[in-house]
Order: C-alpha cells, then structure tokens, then sequence
C-alpha cells in the first residue's frame, strides 16, 4: 500500500513534460500542478490526525485505498488542465492520508524497534520512486498502441494512472483480509485529545516542521524539474528522465540503512549530520556539467535525502507519548506538508521568468545552508527537544 500511495506522489514528476505538450500549457502551470499534489497530501492531514482518536488506524489506511482508486481515475479521465489539477489534489488527499495513519501505526507494531521499521516501511515507499521512470518509460512507450483500442483514454499517459488505480483496488482488498486477521495494537487507545496534544508537544512538532519544512521545500523543487533540470544540463530526454531512477534508486539503501543508525546514534546530531550533507550535494549538483559527474552527484543526493526521512520519523515518533502520538504528527505532518509543497511552483516560476536551473538551486541551497546552521546553535544551546 505504500508503495501505492508514495507512488500516487511522484509519479508527476516524469510526466511534466506530457502535460506540457498535452495541454499546451508552460512550466509554471505544471509546477503548480506538482504543488498541488503535495497540497493535498497535507490538506488531510489534521482532520486525519482527529479522526484517528475516534477511528482505528488501520481503517483509515484502508479508507485511503479508497481515495486512491477513485482518484487515479479521476486523473486519468483529465481532458483539461483543471481537471488534471482536481486529480492531483485527489492523489495527494490519498497519500497524506494513508501516511498519518500509517507511520504511527507501524510504530506501535514494534515500538522496541522505531527505527528499523520505519526503514523497512521507507523501503517499500522508496521502490515506487525507484520504478516510477522505467514505469512511465515503458508506458509511454506502449500506450500509443493501446489507447486506440480503449474507451475514455485519449493519451499515453493517462495510462500510467489506470494502472495505478487497478493495483491500488488490488491491494486495498488484500489489506482489508490481512487486517482482519492480525492482532493489532491499541497504543493509541488514549489519544483522543488533538488539540491537547498540539499544545503539549509544540516543541517537537515545531522541530520537525523547521527541520523538514525548509529541506522538503528544497527537495520539492529539486525532483518535481528532475528530468527538465537535466535536460538543462544538455542530457537527452531519456536519459535525463532515468536520473530519476538513479536519484530515487539510492533511496533504497538509504531508507533500509538510516533506519537502523537512527536506532544506534544520538539522533539530533545525526539527523544534522544529514541535513548539512545534503546542502553541500546540492550545491555541488549546480556546478557539475558532466555526465559522469552528474550521475555521481545525483546519487548522493538521492542517498543523504532519503536518510533524512525515516531518521526525522524516529526521533519524532519515538519521542512523542502514547497519548499524543498520532494526534502530534498529524499537525507535524500539515505544517510541514503546507511549507515544502510549494516548492514546485516557486522552481517553475522563476525559470518562467528567466533564471536558469542552476542559479535557482544555488540560491536554494544557501537558503536552507541558514536553516540549518541556525539548528546546529539551537542542538549546541540544548533547545531541541531530545
């Protein structure tokens, strides 16, 4: 499932350039478009994070295999760039759903082991990145012989969400079964208060917000424009829509293996650690110009971002009590969700008005460079809650 729903996210990504010839519109309007699927993922997820102290979290994860269907296929019937856009948010509702119910409901399967599982579940998240170029290159590639033998299909790429859909109803039924017979926890029993919860563990919710806010408005603009940041850099089309593949693939190890350090080291200081690693990919990534060099670049920054994420959900969920774990991430998710959503749209705006992929990412990276030295003071004064 969450390969599914992760999938749901990223998979715009290498269509950009279909929407832009398909709908004869520019990069600004498909980034917008990226933003929006980002935007719904975090629209739901406060009312989630309520529903979730009145709801088990396994129904609502089921609940969201729902959305899935129903949204792919709203996105796969778009004839017209607003209804492309009702898709993406629909997609995103699914996807930021499932995460808010999901992440707590892993920890408490095996709260010995935070870390761990939350890489193993970041994984399976990560192969759906890892296989949304082939995906979508294979697709593309066979789509022009089918979609003249199938009703309501007018393009290649609307294809890639019929598939989608059809596994995502799949997989929604085989969860459904496997729930039913699975002795699940009741942690959360307590958590009934969201508002309270909010209140009494505002200094966490706050770190993650700045830590992942900040860093995932960065990431956003950075792999939305992948493969047209590439084609930039005078890479041909397919090859600079598999750096993709290559930017997701290091995501793998990075997940299964950040996992596991986050359970051994001091965790602030190593997700820092992180953070200062990926400033530095980045800015190295708008000054390399060989193809050589890029693929090098390209996988380490794929490898230190993906290390942030399941870190940063161990610290936070490990941290949080029983009472107000889920009701906390949920806000933590919304805030976080709402500031790097936008990330897209501001990256397809200023190369509309001129500035080229490489200044806008330079710029980016000093940016997030400040965030992260103000934390690295913080971590030093002892203000990060620990």
């Amino acid at each position: 499932m969450v390969l599914l729903v992760n999938l749901a996210r990223v998979v715009f990504a290498p269509l950009l350039g279909e929407f832009i010839t398909f709908f004869a519109v520019d990069r600004a309007t498909v980034g917008i478009v990226a933003t929006l699927v980002w935007l719904g993922s975090a629209v739901l997820r406060v009312p989630t994070g309520w529903l979730l102290t009145r709801v088990p979290r396994h129904r609502v994860v089921l609940g969201t295999g729902v959305v899935l269907v129903v949204a792919s296929g709203v996105t796969a019937s778009a004839t017209t760039v607003e209804t492309l856009m009702v898709g993406a948010v629909s997609m995103g509702l699914a996807s930021g759903a499932y995460f808010v119910a999901a992440n707590p409901l892993v920890s408490e399967l095996f709260p010995d082991r935070v870390g761990r599982a939350m890489g193993i579940h970041g994984t399976a998240s990560q192969l759906a990145a890892v296989g949304v170029a082939p995906f979508v290159t294979l697709v593309l590639a066979v789509g022009p012989d089918l979609v003249p033998r199938l009703p309501f299909v007018s393009a290649a790429w609307q294809l890639v969400f019929v598939c989608v859909g059809l596994a995502a109803a799949v997989v929604t039924l085989a969860l459904f079964f496997t729930a039913r017979s699975t002795d699940l926890p009741d942690a959360g029993a307590a958590d009934r208060d969201l508002l309270g919860a909010a209140r009494s563990e505002w200094r966490v919710i706050l770190t993650g917000i700045v830590i992942l806010g900040f860093t995932g408005f960065v990431w956003q603009g950075l792999f939305n424009f992948y493969e047209l940041y590439m084609v930039s850099k005078g890479l041909p089309a397919t090859t600079a829509r598999n750096m993709l593949t290559v930017i997701f693939g290091a995501g793998v190890p990075a997940f299964f293996l950040s996992g596991r350090l986050a359970d051994k080291l001091p965790r602030i200081p190593y997700i820092l650690g992180v953070l200062v690693s990926f400033v530095v990919s980045v800015f190295v990534l708008t000054v390399t110009t060989s193809l050589v060099g890029l693929v090098v670049v390209t996988a380490v920054v794929g490898y230190v971002i993906h290390s942030l994420f399941p870190a940063l959900d161990a610290y936070l969920l490990d941290t949080l009590p029983d009472e107000s774990r889920g009701s906390a991430y949920s806000v933590y998710s919304f805030g976080m969700m709402i500031f790097q959503a936008s990330g897209s749209g501001v990256v397809g705006t200023l190369t509309d008005f001129g500035y080229a992929f490489d200044e806008v990412f330079f710029w980016f990276s000093v940016g997030l460079a400040v965030v992260v030295t103000g934390l690295i003071v913080f971590q030093r004064a002892g203000r990060i809650p620990n």
